[in-house]
Parts: structure tokens; C-alpha cells; sequence
């Protein structure tokens, strides 16, 4: 019997910032989602497109989110992602 590994999704997102210096979207209704993907090659292969594409827009970011981290029950959580922590 083989064990298969966990997948490993990721989220590729991103939009336009209140400010470059901050992580924070203008209009959170306006969040291009780009997709997900079956592993880190892939999205960020996914991010670096939408960078390059928006790269003359200094208040647009995209960003990769690690799904498989907010649905693995199992693995602890480290402090700055557990909430109040």
C-alpha cells in the first residue's frame, strides 16, 4: 500500500492596494481572484504573470495564500496564526 501526500493547494489573489507601503485592498469587492493550484511551482508560476502584468501599477500586488495551512487540522499552528496570538 502507497501513502499519498497531502495536497498542497495554493491561492494566487491580488488587486489594487490602498497604498504600496500597506497590505491593504482599496475595494476588497474588487480582489482579482486569479486561482487555485495544485502545488507552489504552479501558483507561483500564476503569480509572476499577474505581477509582471500589473508591475507598472505600483498600488496593484498580488499575493500567494497557503491553503493547505488554514485546512490541516493536524498540524499545530504557529503563533502568529493562531487568532489573538
Amino acid at each position: 500500500m502507497t501513502t499519498k501526500s497531502p495536497q498542497r493547494l495554493h491561492l494566487v489573489f491580488g488587486g489594487e492596494l490602498v497604498s504600496p507601503s500597506r497590505n491593504e485592498f482599496k475595494d476588497v469587492s474588487q480582489i482579482h481572484i486569479v486561482g487555485i493550484f495544485p502545488n507552489y511551482a504552479t501558483a507561483y508560476n500564476a503569480w509572476k504573470a499577474e505581477a509582471q502584468r500589473t508591475v507598472d501599477d505600483a498600488h496593484s500586488r498580488y499575493f500567494i495564500a497557503h491553503l493547505h495551512r488554514l485546512r490541516d487540522e493536524e498540524m499545530a499552528a504557529s503563533p502568529t496564526e493562531e487568532l489573538g496570538g
